[in-house]
């Protein structure tokens, strides 16, 4: 480091270069970070939901939970294995360790599955099998009012809305709340079934088997080749009374003689209102891994595109907002980050009262930030609450490096009257393995918490990597742009007036204030250490009474 230093004195120009082109990459990674409320963390865990319409718990439990259980208990690595079993639905929820990989881990429980279909009832939907990602949560929630019944509102929601939404770039499913979509209701009668010998099973297959459309081959026409289609299905809801059941002494029973048929609509599963009156609500998922503000900003350029060709007496409202917390809360941490950095600059000048030296020492402090962009752009990382709380707790330090090796030049010239270019390279020299001693603890500290187990050590992965590397860069900055900025910037004028001001004034004050404790110290020195033990034991009755949480509430 000492023989860096010493070059970037006598090569300024390859000084500007060495620092402005790590700004320079991270000021492009920047424009390409996403931005989110927490870092993107990938949970193995995997469920399975299958649904048997008009099944009892019990039923389920047999003949759909435990066969699937069976199934997926054979694979590797799995931490917990949940079910549960309700009217018509079954749900195992598969926890794999923490270790494996969720899209492995989802593809072999797909795998395990596949091979007990055979052995699932034949009225039993397909399980259905997804891996939990939070970072696919919704990220936009928009209500649809009307003065029209909730079918039509449904109708149009569906048909027309979601699809719009979801060919936005970015939106990964829009699901709806509280609709009730159009339903055709056959209601049978008991007392004419038991009339005419027939059950509600044949009333069903009868319309499941005349209610289809068939592909129905192909027919040569000379040169033509022509795809036949058979076309079954009912038209009207009136039509359905028309199928044929079954015949009696050569006369049909069509499904008119024992149901009625109703056009009506699904039964109420969810509810959703504005202001009291029944509406539908679009919860907008994205992609995971796409940027949440960029994804929401461009849903709402469509949303209001869309309301000017809304029909009469139509609403949409946006009723929640994940970006509008995820901006918040980033610009907050964003504030807290100048703040802090002009109050480090501003500590610095109040010591030092020249404009020059504060200004070589603060430039450490967005040298070393913007850098590391780069590298959270590489590493994958997002600008959160976690990388950002990083980046604000590393001002403070980042500008340690930058002061000392500053002080030491200063030093050098004050006492030893040495020129601004030797006093460079020799301040350099002398502090300069304690600069990286001091430093590498640091980075010492932070790194491991990258490492860390568990759920809490997946958020906190960005955390440290995030610190280790600004205080890293902020080395690089201390050896190589500190000095040749010192080296050029400080005059002799300015150590003359400087070297009164540190004899008289505030600045001495604290000094032989500080000379004297550590006077007193060193004379008391098991005193010293009896009071720090006596501090080191406090911190665990007080640290057994503090209240623990993951998250501040």
């Amino acid at each position: 480091m000492q023989r860096l230093a010493e070059i970037c004195v006598r090569r300024p120009v390859f000084t500007w270069v060495l620092i402005l082109s790590l700004v320079v990459v991270g000021l492009f990674a920047y424009d390409r970070l996403g931005v989110d409320r927490f870092p993107k963390i990938d949970f193995p865990f995997v469920t399975i939901s299958t649904r048997l319409v008009g099944a009892a718990p019990e039923e389920i439990e047999t003949e759909v939970t435990d066969k699937i259980e069976e199934a997926v208990n054979t694979i590797s690595g799995i931490d917990q294995l949940v079910s549960i079993s309700a009217e018509g639905v079954s749900q195992v929820i598969v926890q794999f360790d923490l270790e494996k990989d969720p899209d492995v881990a989802a593809q072999e429980v797909r795998d395990r599955v596949n091979t007990v279909l055979r052995d699932l009832p034949r009225d039993a939907d397909p399980p259905v099998i997804e891996k939990i990602d939070p970072d696919a949560a919704p990220v936009l929630s928009v209500a649809v009012s009307s003065t029209a019944p909730i079918r039509d509102v449904t109708e149009f929601s569906d048909k027309v809305l979601r699809r719009q939404v979801e060919s936005v770039l970015g939106v990964g499913q829009v699901k709806l709340i509280g609709g009730r979509r159009r339903q055709i209701n056959v209601i049978a009668d008991p007392a004419r079934l038991a009339g005419l010998g027939l059950t509600a099973a044949e009333v069903a297959g009868a319309l499941t088997s005349q209610n289809a459309q068939l592909p129905g081959g192909r027919v040569e026409q000379g040169l033509r080749d022509l795809t036949l289609r058979t076309y079954g299905r009912v038209a009207t809801p009136a039509a359905f009374g028309d199928i044929v059941i079954t015949n009696r002494n050569g006369t049909p029973v069509r499904v008119s003689d024992v149901a009625r048929v109703e056009d009506a609509m699904e039964e109420v599963e969810t509810f959703a209102s504005v202001n009291g009156e029944p509406a539908v609500v679009l919860q907008v998922r994205k992609q995971s891994g796409t940027n949440t503000i960029e994804v929401v900003g461009r849903v709402k350029e469509r949303l209001e595109r869309l309301k000017a060709q809304l029909p009469q007496g139509y609403r949409l409202d946006v009723v929640r907002d994940q970006s509008e917390y995820i901006v918040t809360a980033v610009d907050t941490v964003k504030e807290h980050l100048v703040l802090g950095s002009l109050f480090a600059a501003g500590v610095v000048w109040f010591f030092l009262r020249r404009f020059r030296p504060t200004l070589i020492s603060a430039i450490a402090i967005p040298s070393s930030l913007v850098a590391t962009f780069a590298a959270m752009h590489y590493l994958g990382f997002s600008l959160n609450i976690i990388t950002l709380l990083a980046l604000t707790l590393v001002v403070g330090i980042v500008i340690d490096d930058a002061v000392i090796v500053l002080e030491n030049i200063f030093r050098f010239m004050e006492e030893k009257d040495m020129p601004p270019m030797q006093a460079a390279v020799e301040g350099t020299r002398e502090i300069g393995l304690a600069v990286l001693a001091s430093s590498l603890s640091l980075i010492a500290v932070f790194l491991p918490v990258a490492f860390m187990g568990g759920i809490v050590g997946r958020f906190m992965n960005s955390f440290g990597v995030t610190m280790a590397f600004a205080i890293a860069v902020s080395v690089l900055v201390a050896f190589t742009l500190t000095p040749m900025l010192s080296a050029r910037w400080i005059r002799p004028k300015e150590i003359e007036a400087e070297h009164g001001s540190r004899e008289h004034g505030f600045y001495a004050w604290i000094e032989r204030t500080y000379l004297g404790l550590l006077d007193w110290a060193m004379s008391h020195r098991w005193a010293v250490v009896m009071v720090m033990v006596a501090v080191f034991l406090t911190t665990i009755p007080l640290g057994a009474v503090a209240n623990k949480n993951f998250l501040p509430l």
